[in-house]
């Protein structure tokens, strides 16, 4: 993966029809701002054209990008393309949620230039579709898969969750095997996390979920890893999957790689020149900033030359690229390399440490394990 060089896009589609009880994204339960939304994200755009000479991927995710209707998708895109300027192989993303897929709307999407699909399915099981309090059904994702791979889209990804309450080996296997049989090029497997103020975040505090313990949680890791490594993919960032280096989600790997991305929309974060700024998390105050002063910051913070060295393991240790060996100077640093080594955490190759699969379950505190 070496297209990383032009900064990435990323628009932020606010609108759900229902919140999930897991999710902790910003979104609100209504569209009448729609319109308003897709005029404040180019103004929001022109606000920024001077500051980013191009970029090669655009990402349209949420919330819930496909309850966008024909004319607001079709003006926030080609509004876009008209204010920013792009790579001709730009890689465009949308995100899918199964039951608003149609053969009309894939259609639209193809005339828009998207060529490269994410579909939120989240899991092949009936009673866990439920219990993850998705809008549509295990029949209605099937369906979708379908849709898309029959639509025209050779790069399309689906999303799982893994690590549910009472769920089996067994039973995540059979949900991986059956999405590899819908001839996806991307996966990404998300262990069910309870954050923020969230339904399931009330339901754990009060006793009433429970969670996989972390060995629990490791061995599901570990066997998604090694199922899906076994047929042709490369597990390439701690949750995420391809099956070619071609297949990589060019605008994540941005993030990972430290190169600079702007967001817009409400709560979208920004990252360029060692700073990163955020929007309101409100579409009421982002409107109304935009409307106001052509952007809606709500916040920012410059990195320290300590930050973004610690930035970089941090992301750095989350992928197949791990780090490069310079970046880890010292005798210090150099034995605590050898012993991680010498453990099984990490691997050094062509100059660079990488993250071993044992090393994955431990990504997010190897930066402290290198350096301490």
């Amino acid at each position: 993966m070496n297209r990383t060089e032009h900064a990435g896009l990323y628009v932020h589609v606010p609108f759900c029809k229902t919140k999930c009880p897991y999710c902790d994204f910003y979104s609100v339960t209504e569209t009448k701002h729609a319109r308003d939304w897709s005029n404040a994200v180019l103004k929001e755009a022109s606000r920024y054209a001077p500051e980013f000479p191009r970029f090669d991927s655009l990402y349209i995710g949420g919330g819930t990008p496909s309850l966008l209707g024909h004319a607001d998708m079709e003006a926030v895109v080609e509004g876009l393309y008209g204010i920013l300027r792009f790579d001709d192989a730009t890689e465009l993303t949308v995100e899918l949620n199964p039951d608003d897929v149609t053969k009309e709307k894939l259609v639209m999407y193809r005339s828009l230039g998207v060529n490269r699909i994410s579909l939120g399915v989240q899991s092949f099981n009936e009673e866990e579709v439920r219990f993850l309090g998705r809008r549509h059904s295990a029949r209605q994702a099937r369906k979708a898969v379908r849709l898309v791979a029959e639509g025209g889209f050779a790069r399309f990804g689906i999303d799982l969750i893994y690590g549910l309450p009472g769920q089996t080996a067994k039973a995540w296997l059979k949900t991986l095997e059956e999405a590899l049989s819908c001839g996806p090029v991307h996966l990404s497997c998300y262990q069910l996390t309870v954050e923020g103020d969230t339904p399931f975040s009330r339901l754990k505090a009060e006793g009433d979920l429970t969670l996989p313990d972390d060995s629990r949680q490791a061995e599901f890791f570990l066997s998604t890893s090694k199922y899906l490594t076994g047929r042709g993919f490369i597990h390439y960032e701690v949750s995420n999957f391809a099956q070619g280096e071609e297949s990589l989600s060019r605008h994540n790997v941005k993030y990972w790689r430290h190169t600079p991305y702007l967001g817009l929309g409400p709560a979208a974060h920004s990252f360029s020149g060692g700073r990163r700024w955020w929007n309101h998390r409100s579409v009421d105050d982002y409107l109304a900033d935009v409307d106001e002063r052509s952007c809606a910051v709500a916040g920012s913070e410059v990195l320290s030359k300590e930050q973004m060295h610690l930035e970089r393991l941090l992301f750095g240790f989350r992928t197949q690229w791990g780090v490069e060996a310079a970046q880890l100077p010292g005798d210090r640093c150099e034995k605590r390399v050898e012993d991680l080594q010498r453990k099984g955490f990490i691997e050094v190759r062509e100059g660079r440490v990488r993250p071993t699969l044992k090393g994955y379950l431990f990504a997010d505190r190897l930066p402290l394990m290198v350096s301490e």
